[in-house]
Parts: structure tokens; C-alpha cells; sequence
């Protein structure tokens, strides 16, 4: 593919990468990619693998959290999946939570990205990634009825502490925060396994609860850090929960976050299905508020550079501005021996930054 005449320029890894440690991801990412992206993520190593699956062994330490059933339901690396439920006695004024694990992998990693600076292999000016989910990820994953409601304002103030601990750690200017939107896009179209908030969960319309609560996530985010949102429709066996019809919903979604938040976007990113290379798909993003980065998640590990190339061209002709490229999800759980050709394709298919 000729990228000079294209418009995609730049790429963005989402967070999660199919290595064992932050290191490799960061030194894989910085000699594959290292003159397309802005930003470098951990890859969201260890325990956070399986993105927020390792959170009920974390909450279910909490005094008046317990997990439901007797036997532990086993996940892949050693977690427990079963869920979580309040016991009759929990009073969520006192509740404290345990540290939720994402400061510490988060000071643990920056060391290492630092590191790789000083040492040339990440370009200078480059921002350290961190990558958080929504509470509502949590709550309505992990929670079920009345106790969505009632644990909510805990674990939200808890995610809270965590981004002031990363906050206090890492230098300003070196430092992107993103938001994972997974849940609330499953919320919003009705997919199975997510909850109603019409149920008591929250007040007002769906998309307004949404918009309120990711908009002070957004501003929760001093205007000297960078802060992205990754819209998601999920990535369990690398399959989207509901396939969107089109951007519409993503566009609702970005348009009542930016009128929400009262600090700009540094950048948003929205998925690709991999069969979506039809004008209608794109649409939409005609109506998309003015971000300073968009990046589209239309690469795909089973189609490459070609399959890549279909989706692009759909996209430039609706879209009047320019874009970068990422795939739809993280690659934490792509199939082992193929990361390595999902980041290749970036580069084959954008332009590297000015």
C-alpha cells in the first residue's frame, strides 16, 4: 500500500499486548512501531491479562464483599471468576476497598518505560500509556441487581485513588491516560449479560448516564495529562459482544462524552468489524465532534495489510479529516506468534509522524 497517498498517519495500541512482560512489549512496540505512535502502553501484563478479570479476587478481600458460591469457578492464570454480591451487613458509608492493583503495575511499568527512554530505544517525547476500565465495567460485570447501585460510588471513588496515586507518580508530561468504554456500549445496545439501568441503577436516560459518568472520568484527568477513550464492543475469543451496525451509537456516545466533559479529548477510538468495509459502516462519523486524534480499529490479524486497505478506503470516503489506525481491541489474547505481524501492519498501512 502506497501511505503517501492515503490519509491514516500514526497508530495506537489500545493496551493490551500478547507478551509476557512490559518490557518486551515495550521494546517490540518501540522498534515495530516507534515512529507511529504518540504513546506506549505495558501491554497490560500479569494479572491484568484478562483486562478486568482478576478484580473479584481483589474486591472480594473487602470486608462486606463476598463472592458468590462455594467453589472457586477457574479462568485462565489462576483466577477466580466467580462474581460478587454484598453481604446483609455491608455498609458501603465505611466500606473500604483494597488496593485495586492498577497504580502499582502502573509505577512498576513507567520505571521500566523511563529507563527505555534514557536508553534510546523509546523515541523522546513519547507519553508512558495507562490504560483503566470504567467502574461501570466492574460493577455491572462482577455485580447483579440492587447491588450495582449500592457499590457503584465505592469502587468509582476507588478507581479514583488509584489514577491520584498514578497521578503522584508519574510525571505529567510523560503520562496518556485511557478509559476503557466496553460495558456501557453493551448497556446501550441492549446486549445480553449487562444490566438495564432502568432497573434503579442509575436516574435518566441510558446515554446521559453514560455521558455524565464518563464525562467526569475525562475530567478527573488533569489538563496536563493526555486522556483517550477506547470505545469497545468487546473482544472475549476475539469476537465482539453485539456487532454494531454502524458508528452511530459510537458517534452518540463521543458527542454527549465531549458536551459532558469540560476538558477536551486528547484522542478517541472507535472499533472496525472486520467485514465492515461499506460506506454506510462510516457514515456516522460525519457528526463526530472535533477531537484532535481519531483513531479507527480497523486492523485485523486474519486479513492484514489487504483486508486493512478495504476498510481504510470506505473511511476516507466518508471522513473529511485524518485518522490513525489500531485494531478494534487490545491484541492481549491474540493467538501466540502473530502480535509481532498485527503491529507490522500498522506501519504498513499508516504514515509514521511528522
Amino acid at each position: 500500500m502506497d501511505t503517501t497517498q492515503t490519509s491514516p498517519q500514526g497508530a495506537l495500541l489500545t493496551g493490551s499486548v500478547n507478551y509476557d512482560d512490559a518490557e518486551t512489549t515495550m521494546r517490540t512496540i518501540a522498534e515495530i512501531l516507534g515512529a507511529h505512535v504518540r504513546r506506549v502502553p505495558d501491554g497490560e501484563v500479569g494479572k491484568r491479562f484478562h483486562w478486568i478479570m482478576f478484580q473479584p479476587d481483589v474486591l472480594g478481600q473487602a470486608e462486606g464483599i463476598e463472592r458468590v458460591g462455594e467453589e472457586p469457578i477457574p479462568f485462565p492464570a489462576g483466577i477466580d471468576a466467580r462474581p460478587l454480591r454484598l453481604r446483609e451487613d455491608a455498609d458501603p458509608e465505611t466500606m473500604q476497598l483494597p488496593p485495586l492493583g492498577y497504580a502499582a503495575a502502573a509505577e512498576d511499568s513507567y520505571r521500566i518505560f523511563a529507563r527505555l527512554r534514557r536508553e534510546g530505544v523509546i523515541r523522546p517525547g513519547t507519553r508512558f500509556q495507562v490504560s483503566l476500565p470504567t467502574p461501570v465495567a466492574v460493577v455491572s460485570s462482577f455485580f447483579s441487581g440492587e447491588d450495582r447501585a449500592i457499590i457503584e460510588p465505592v469502587y468509582a471513588d476507588a478507581m479514583l485513588g488509584e489514577l491520584e496515586q498514578i497521578l503522584a507518580a508519574i510525571p505529567h508530561e510523560d503520562l496518556a491516560i485511557q478509559w476503557d468504554v466496553a460495558s456501557e456500549m453493551g448497556i446501550l445496545e441492549g446486549a445480553a449479560g449487562y444490566g438495564s439501568p432502568m432497573e434503579g441503577w442509575w436516574s435518566g436516560g441510558v446515554l446521559e448516564g453514560i455521558a455524565a459518568r464518563l464525562g467526569a472520568l475525562v475530567d478527573a484527568v488533569p489538563a496536563d495529562v493526555e486522556v483517550g477513550l477506547h470505545l469497545c464492543y468487546g473482544d472475549a475469543g476475539e469476537k465482539h459482544f453485539i456487532e454494531p451496525a454502524d458508528t452511530a451509537n459510537l458517534v452518540r456516545v463521543a458527542r454527549a462524552t465531549t458536551e459532558a466533559a469540560r476538558r477536551e479529548l486528547s484522542w478517541l477510538h472507535l472499533p472496525v468489524p472486520i467485514d465492515r468495509d461499506d460506506e454506510a459502516y462510516y457514515a456516522p462519523l460525519a457528526q463526530l465532534p472535533q477531537i484532535p486524534e481519531l483513531y479507527l480499529g480497523l486492523v485485523h490479524r486474519e486479513d492484514g495489510t489487504e483486508g486493512a486497505c478495504r476498510r481504510i478506503a470506505a473511511a476516507t470516503a466518508v471522513l473529511s479529516r485524518s485518522f490513525g489506525v489500531a485494531t478494534e481491541c487490545g491484541i492481549g489474547r491474540a493467538p501466540a506468534g502473530t502480535t509481532e505481524g498485527i503491529l507490522r501492519t500498522h506501519a504498513d498501512v499508516a504514515q509514521p509522524l511528522p
